[in-house]
């Protein structure tokens, strides 16, 4: 187990599985990350940097690319969803469709070397 494993797991459906497949969409497309925090959250770390946060908040459930920039690069797909640039606002009712969260993912990883 680790920190967004174990954050993960204290969610309540269905909060939890959308979250839960972000998670997984990440994993599959960087495998060697690894679990701890940044920023004080819950986060999938790539050689120590962060790659991707997801949270639940009391209004919305959130992903965090910890970039300011990688939003900015598809906001035309962003169209129906509340963001600034470090921020994608949804909910369980209306996710982010997989292939967003892939190209969001993919321009952190290049960002990162990766």
């Amino acid at each position: 187990m680790g920190t967004v494993t174990d954050y993960l797991a204290g969610l309540k459906a269905p909060k939890r599985q959308v979250l839960e497949h972000i998670v997984g969409i990440a994993r599959e497309l960087a495998p060697g990350v690894e679990e701890g925090t940044s920023y004080g959250m819950p986060a999938l770390l790539l050689k120590g940097k962060g790659l991707l946060s997801v949270l639940e908040t009391k209004k919305h459930l959130a992903l965090y690319p910890y970039s300011g920039k990688v939003l900015a690069h598809v906001a035309e797909d962003l169209e129906g969803f509340s963001w600034s640039p470090g921020t994608l606002r949804f909910s369980a009712d209306n996710p982010v469709p997989d292939a967003l969260v892939r190209r969001i993912l993919e321009l952190r990883l290049a960002e990162l070397g990766e």
